[in-house]
């Protein structure tokens, strides 16, 4: 199969569909991976990562498109990539459908094969694209938080572990799935009195 990784282009969107050891193995397995021009860059990952590994660098979003059978991305496509998209092309991405009648719509239209990461599961009913990213927006919750009450953040310049002779702060997590869980760990481990 051809494979194509292309660039993200969602504004703050550093992440990359594949890295070089996830396209090693896809070419180890009698794939073609394309991928674009510094498209893993914000990964930490160069064209030359990915060409030691057998990737062939493309220029263009628009060759990466054309030329492959599967596109493996990040975040759902954007409008500007909706003509790019051709007929049964499998499209590999978290999609979101449900927020967004424009995008679910232009895939329709596309005719392209739509797989969305947030709906892939194991035979127990598990989500395993799904669960790592929730377990990092738990933790960056947490750190969030714990920076927004600092005073030059213009919070209320509380530390969440307290000092000695000052208690520490009382964090409430609402829910306690993935993301509950990972921010109250967080948390705690951070010294605040959590409820959850």
């Amino acid at each position: 199969m051809l494979i194509g990784i292309p660039k993200e282009i969602k504004e703050s969107e550093h992440r990359v569909g594949m890295t070089p050891s996830g396209v090693q193995s896809l070419i180890e397995n009698g794939h073609t991976v394309y991928v674009q021009n510094n498209a893993g860059n914000g990964s930490g990952y160069s064209d030359k990562d990915y060409l030691s590994v057998g990737a062939n660098i493309l220029k263009t979003i628009e060759e990466v498109y054309d030329i492959s059978e599967m596109i493996i991305k990040v975040k759902e496509p954007l409008k500007k990539e909706y003509s790019l998209i051709k007929e049964g092309q499998i499209i590999y991405t978290f999609f979101h459908f449900a927020s967004s009648l424009e995008l679910t719509n232009a895939m329709i239209k596309s005719k392209s094969i739509c797989i969305a990461y947030e709906t892939v599961e194991n035979s127990d009913k598990s989500l395993p694209l799904l669960t790592p990213m929730s377990e990092v927006a738990g933790r960056m919750a947490a750190q969030q938080g714990a920076k927004f009450l600092e005073k030059h953040q213009k919070g209320c310049g509380i530390l969440l572990g307290g000092v000695p002779g000052v208690s520490p702060a009382k964090a409430v997590v609402i829910g306690g799935g993935v993301v509950g869980t990972q921010s109250a760990k967080m948390l705690a481990g951070l010294g605040a009195d959590v409820t959850i």
